[in-house]
């Protein structure tokens, strides 16, 4: 069964949404995130105008691979963005968490369509994720509210999501489904590499899983990302170590897009993406060329108007729209 696609409303940027602010916690998988017995460590996680907030509590060296776990769930989940808070840190961040800090940068430079910023007190750590290779891609600011603002200050996504059932119809379904709506984004030019690659998507899925699929496309200044959503619970971490994708499957997406991954959801299932690139053409400034009025008053016109579009020219009888006559053609001798 299908549903039809709808598109995500935004919602207002002045109004705070706090939704059930997790304890601090440790994730399914993982062991709770303890070096000694002291203060508890982990991360929280609320919702703060439409941005994922994630407070970090604790040393950093001790949480930071949660902290890495924690961006990835709440990217899945598509958030205007999202904020790693560090107000809380207990004491400077070591070399070696700050460089796994900065590698949150890697989601950025896959997909630049939802940001990710770090609030950070120290001046130390800021400076050298602003230099890091990868972390150059954060947004990095000094306090929680300067990181929200420069999230939400960023271009909003073009989304569409269409709901699919596992069904042997789905790949085509989806095909069709992301086929319209890049022909409404004028971005036509990408649909023989999407098409191919959608299908696997959804196919993976479909076969792995075996749940409803959740189809989306999004586009952001000149990227275009697909996505596919399960809702197993049975794949949970193992399932999403490593690509569902095989064989000819893997190499026809990465073949034909500029990046792909899977990200854990909440709910234990997966969501499998692809990320192209896909810039809109630019709208043409010149002008029409003026054809000569001579040049027009010369030229015959062929036209249907009469039902006579699939004959010679000459076939034509009577005066001609030019204003010259076209002979008849001579009468046949009646038979004797």
């Amino acid at each position: 069964m299908v549903q039809p696609p709808t598109t995500v409303p935004d919602v207002p940027t002045d109004v705070d949404h706090h939704v059930g602010a997790l304890p601090t916690i440790g994730f399914p998988g993982r062991p709770a995130s303890r070096s000694a017995p002291g203060p508890r460590v982990g991360v929280r996680t609320r919702v703060m105008r439409q941005a994922v907030v994630l407070d970090i509590v604790g040393r950093l060296r001790d949480v930071v691979e949660d902290l890495d776990h924690a961006v990835e769930l709440a990217l899945a989940e598509g958030p205007r963005g999202v904020v790693c808070d560090l107000a809380a840190v207990l004491e400077g961040a070591e070399p070696g968490a700050v460089d796994v800090l900065a590698g949150l940068g890697r989601h950025v430079r896959d997909w630049p369509g939802i940001p990710v910023a770090v609030a950070c007190p120290d001046p130390q750590v800021r400076e050298v994720l602003a230099a890091h290779p990868v972390g150059g891609h954060l947004i990095v600011t000094a306090s929680l509210f300067s990181a929200v603002s420069a999230v939400l200050a960023t271009p909003a996504l073009a989304v569409q999501r269409l709901h699919l059932a596992p069904h042997p119809t789905a790949p085509r379904a989806a095909r069709d489904f992301v086929t319209r709506t890049l022909l409404d984004w004028r971005l036509g030019r990408v649909i023989r590499f999407t098409s191919p690659v959608i299908s696997e998507l959804v196919m993976s899925s479909t076969v792995n899983a075996g749940t409803d699929i959740d189809v989306s496309v999004a586009w952001n200044l000149g990227a275009l990302r697909l996505s596919v959503r399960d809702y197993s619970p049975s794949l949970g971490r193992q399932g999403y170590s490593a690509p569902g994708l095989h064989g000819p499957g893997r190499t026809v997406v990465a073949g034909l897009s500029r990046d792909f991954g899977i990200l854990p959801t909440t709910d234990g299932g997966t969501v499998v993406w692809a990320v192209f690139e896909a810039t809109r053409p630019r709208p043409t400034t010149s002008r029409p060329r003026r054809v000569p009025a001579d040049a027009i008053r010369k030229s015959p016109r062929f036209t249907d108007a009469v039902g006579l579009g699939g004959l010679p020219f000459c076939a034509e009888t009577g005066p001609h729209r030019t204003g010259h006559h076209v002979p008849r053609p001579p009468r046949a001798a009646p038979a004797q």
